[in-house]
């Protein structure tokens, strides 16, 4: 198990100045914009405006603070007002976001159409995760084989079976075999 910490996530801003994006996790490692097969991130949504395209890559978003936003997903509305809860729409689609109360904080997953999928469950409580996964405290400690993950913490779970413990909710996502 490896263990990533929120603080030394590096926030690298969008190229539209609306936000900034702190990648948590990608495949393969060191993976850049144009080149990564999976990657998990949090993005901070400060202003409305376009998303970036990403050409042959599905996302899920899933809100974990604030109001939430109303996206244009490929002309069709999609209202995402409820935190926590994951939701899955084409990366390259062009999409539009407003705001509905002030900036948001998103958990995404993105990942190249043909490729195995991850899996994004946002839990509480106790479960047994069976590797390899990533998991991400979101709102609260959240405790991984005995690690202590706090709000934006991350634990890299090895295939095998581990304990999570959620105080709050943390988003387990289940990773392809690398």
């Amino acid at each position: 198990m490896r263990t990533l910490r929120a603080a030394d996530l590096r926030a690298v801003p969008w190229r539209n100045g609306g936000g900034v994006t702190r990648n948590i996790l990608a495949h393969p490692e060191g993976a850049g914009t144009a080149d990564f097969v999976w990657r998990v991130s949090l993005a901070d949504v400060g202003a409305d405006g376009p998303f970036s395209g990403f050409p042959g890559v599905d996302r899920i978003l899933t809100v974990v603070e604030g109001a939430g936003m109303d996206l244009l997903v490929g002309g069709r509305r999609r209202l995402v007002d409820e935190r926590f809860v994951p939701q899955r729409f084409p990366g390259d689609a062009p999409t539009d976001c407003r705001l509905l109360a002030g900036p948001v904080v998103n958990f995404n997953v993105m990942f190249r159409r043909g490729t195995p999928a991850p899996a994004v469950a946002v839990v509480r409580g106790g479960l047994t995760v069976a590797g390899p996964a990533l998991v991400v405290a979101l709102d609260a400690p959240a405790h991984v084989g005995g690690v202590r993950l706090d709000p934006y913490d991350a634990q890299l779970v090895e295939p095998g079976a581990t304990t999570v413990r959620a105080e709050g909710h943390a988003a387990v996502v289940t990773l392809p075999a690398r």
